[in-house]
């Protein structure tokens, strides 16, 4: 049985410690629950959310010029993103960024940034996976904190 061992007010929110792991069914039923408190309105509660990190991936071997003769953007590659099965369940941490791999190279590396849990469990359900990108075929892999914008010059 799910039971919040203590609940604690901070600022911008509450904590709410509980006696086991949440699975999201279990985080809808206690927003609901929330939200039907009669000393708390319904547009008080936002949303609830289970403290995450990220984890930092990137895509190799896709082309940055597509058959239509356009540049790969991040659009193209979130819209891909939106409807593959792989990544069902993820959620970006911000638009993906294209680079080409090198300025004379057609090949694009995109780094791309998700919530995770703190073992980074959606990470590893991605890492090493490859999927078809048009003509491309594409390979998941890990890689170190990208912070900011890469500083990488096309010549």
């Amino acid at each position: 049985m799910l039971r919040a061992e203590f609940i604690y007010p901070c600022p911008g929110g509450i904590v709410i410690n509980i006696n086991n792991v949440l699975n999201p069914s279990d985080l809808t039923t206690m927003e609901q629950y929330l939200k039907s408190i009669n000393s708390t309105g319904n547009n008080e509660i936002l949303a609830l959310y289970l403290f995450q990190s990220k984890s930092y991936l990137k895509i190799t071997s896709i082309s940055y010029i597509q058959p239509n003769g356009n540049k790969l953007t991040s659009d193209d590659i979130t819209n891909i993103m939106k409807h593959l099965e792989l990544f069902e369940y993820m959620t970006l941490v911000t638009k993906p960024r294209v680079i080409k791999a090198f300025p004379k190279s057609d090949i694009a590396i995109i780094w791309f940034d998700i919530w995770d849990s703190q073992n980074g469990f959606k990470a590893k359900l991605l890492i090493n996976h490859s999927f078809n990108f048009g003509r491309s075929i594409a390979t998941i892999r890990a890689t170190n904190i990208n912070p900011g914008v890469p500083q990488y010059h096309n010549y």
